[in-house]
């Protein structure tokens, strides 16, 4: 019964010793670790002595601090958001002025609409379309241009009116009877009396010259040549190729604004 007493004694002296040194431990504690930031300051609070006293109130400032970390990062999103149509709105004046376009005159085309040919020449296709095209009223100052034939009044007349019909009836493109179509409008024409006897092209000069009373003319440049003479082109070993000259071209079985590329053999006219 008498050790009850003494150990009594001896836990409420213990417990005196505890509590003395915790409170003088938290008495000699800093407020601040130095710090100048508001982490600093947060931490500094946190990091305590903690005892049996400080443990409650710890645990209420650590749900607060970060019960207002949450509440800012909502909030500061929303009324950024908030604010700036808020700001936009203010600075919008308060009477508004609109500027008209100034009025245009009916029928009169916009600036930045394309101009548009005048006239246009419609057709059809062989397969039964519809199709127009607009007509070409200026020309470009580039433009390649070949030379007029000259009308030579020493050679005889009767040729222009042979290049005329051999134009009349010539074709597109070549049918590989040049030679064939001159012999039939120097006949038409009355030129010559009867058909030349000779089949390729190359040998047209010496029958015309041998057998119908042509000359050669000294003439080297076909676009020189007069209109209504007969050109004549090959080599020995080609079949050649005969043409008149017209006014615009040159023409046989069919008609061409520039002579041939083969050799010019001569040009032949009668006078």
């Amino acid at each position: 019964m008498r050790r009850r007493p003494i150990f009594l004694a001896l836990a409420t002296a213990l417990l005196s010793v505890v509590f003395s040194a915790g409170a003088r431990a938290q008495a000699l504690a800093p407020s601040t670790l130095g710090g100048e930031s508001r982490s600093d300051e947060t931490t500094s609070d946190v990091v305590q002595v903690i005892t049996a006293k400080t443990a409650p109130a710890v645990r209420k400032k650590t749900r607060k601090l970060v019960k207002e970390s949450l509440r800012t990062s909502v909030e500061k999103p929303v009324s950024l958001a908030m604010q700036k149509p808020a700001q936009s709105i203010a600075k919008a004046p308060a009477h508004a002025t609109f500027t008209m376009e100034p009025v245009r005159p009916m029928n009169q085309p916009a600036v930045n609409q394309t101009a548009q040919h005048g006239s246009r020449f419609s057709f059809k296709t062989p397969e039964g379309k519809k199709e127009s095209v607009p007509v070409i009223t200026q020309y470009y100052p580039k433009q390649i241009v070949y030379p007029y034939g000259k009308v030579d009044k020493h050679i005889d007349g009767r040729l222009m009116q042979a290049a005329t019909i051999a134009q009349e009836r010539a074709h597109a493109h070549s049918r590989s009877m040049c030679w064939h179509y001159v012999k039939e409008a120097l006949l038409a024409s009355g030129v010559i009396d009867s058909r030349p006897k000779s089949e390729l092209a190359r040998d047209a000069a010496s029958d015309l010259v041998n057998n119908y009373g042509f000359k050669k003319l000294s003439v080297t440049d076909p676009f020189s040549a007069p209109v209504g003479s007969v050109l004549v082109y090959g080599t020995s070993r080609s079949v050649g190729h005969v043409e008149f000259r017209t006014r615009d071209g040159f023409v046989s079985d069919f008609r061409s604004p520039t002579p041939s590329h083969r050799p010019l053999m001569g040009v032949y006219a009668k006078l």
